[in-house]
């Protein structure tokens, strides 16, 4: 049970990992369009500092002023968030169910979350909902 346990949290890690980079790349090609803004780590540092100082939501991202090691802090929480909303997802999948994962629901998970991202995370930053000034 434990190495079964052990396997999908490693899954879990791998899965938020590459949910991570599939959602830089496609918030790369996005902002390329002109479809969303363009979220730099140094963006997401910026905003998680100001969380943790109290500071929530801005309402132009010329808010949110340079802070020292922003983009480390944002890198790791950018990471760490994609890896905490996979593993509980894998973890909870695989044990309630006890077989593979469906790529539909993967897919459905993973738009979801980006979608909670559209509604929670740009606004946060003053890009408004959707990601659009």
């Amino acid at each position: 049970m434990f190495g079964e346990i052990f396997s999908l949290i490693v899954t879990g890690v791998i899965a938020g990992i590459v949910g991570t980079i599939v959602m830089d790349s496609l918030n790369y090609l996005f902002s390329k369009v002109g479809t969303l803004s363009k979220i730099e780590p140094e963006m997401i540092g910026r905003m998680v500092v100001g969380w943790g100082r109290g500071r929530f939501v801005y309402r132009h991202p010329s808010e949110m002023k340079e802070i020292a090691n922003e983009k480390v802090y944002g890198l790791a929480a950018h990471y760490l968030i994609g890896i905490g909303l996979a593993v509980p997802f894998v973890l909870s999948w695989g044990l309630i169910t006890d077989n593979s994962l469906s790529p539909l629901w993967i897919f459905v998970y993973g738009v979801v979350t980006t979608a909670a991202s559209w509604f929670f995370v740009y606004p946060c930053m003053g890009f408004g909902a959707f990601g659009r000034l």
